[in-house]
């Protein structure tokens, strides 16, 4: 399996001493769960990988079992630890419980380190600014640069230039509608349903998504809100657009 460059960095933190819970934070489908299991097979210490992205509901108390699993590897280790857990911030109320059980961790001196890779970055980045300040270090995962996908995909310049650095959907070029849906339904739409709706109040979610779509057909012109509003029906106001502009940019959601 193909590692990032952000791979060894990422592995060389956690031969560090604990300092940090490690945040994977970036846009979607860039690899963070990808390279949080490359690193947990890598790492010199017993390690646990859990999702909180199952059919079943999962709660705060949840987190809190897996953390105590994870501290009895740790007693059996007798040196290091570390526990991942992907989508945490599917869980109401996270924040709170990671800040106690990390605290109580650096009080006691466990060496137990944890990882943070998540999906929704504008969730993820809300959850942590309500109670781990000073905790945690983010470390962004970007979209694949062009060295990358050329070595991992075979893309070339004129390639990497039209689809991009989305490795998800690198063995669908030669089918361009399907790449095309796969681009929209796994990347945009999610983008858009589980993240800034998730976030804040959206009273036209419709009129969002037009306005998305407006966007990438005018993508590096100057378009002036009046324009949008002759071409968007339903679209109410410029103050309606301007917020829905600034939620795109993620500004909104961190003033919510």
């Amino acid at each position: 399996m193909y590692k990032r460059t952000i791979y060894l960095s990422i592995l060389k933190r956690f031969e560090e001493p604990r300092r940090f819970i490690q945040v994977l934070y970036g846009p979607r489908q860039a690899g963070k769960t990808t390279i949080a299991r490359q690193v947990t097979e890598s790492v010199k210490m017993k390690s646990s990988y859990v999702v909180a992205d199952e059919p079943d509901l999962k709660s705060r108390s949840w987190i809190e079992q897996e953390w105590q699993t994870a501290r009895r590897l740790l007693k059996n280790n007798g040196r290091r630890a570390m526990l991942v857990i992907d989508e945490i911030q599917k869980i109401p109320g996270w924040s709170e419980t990671v800040k106690r059980l990390w605290d109580e961790d650096t009080s006691a001196k466990q060496n137990l380190y944890l990882m943070l890779p998540g999906s929704s970055p504008l969730v993820v980045k809300k959850g942590l600014g309500d109670s781990l300040a000073g905790r945690y270090e983010i470390v962004h995962i970007n979209h694949w640069s062009y060295d990358e996908m050329a070595e991992a995909f075979g893309f070339g310049a004129d390639e990497y230039i039209y689809f991009g650095g989305y490795p998800g959907g690198a063995e669908l070029i030669s089918e361009k509608e399907r790449w095309r849906n796969y681009i929209t339904g796994s990347l945009i739409d999610s983008a858009m349903s589980r993240d800034i709706l998730q976030m804040t109040r959206v009273d036209k979610p419709a009129l969002l998504k037009r306005l998305f779509q407006l966007g990438c057909a005018y993508s590096g012109q100057v378009l002036s809100y009046q324009k949008m509003l002759g071409q968007l029906q339903d679209a109410g106001n410029t103050t309606t657009l301007a917020y829905y502009c600034l939620l795109y940019t993620s500004d909104a959601a961190d003033e919510e």
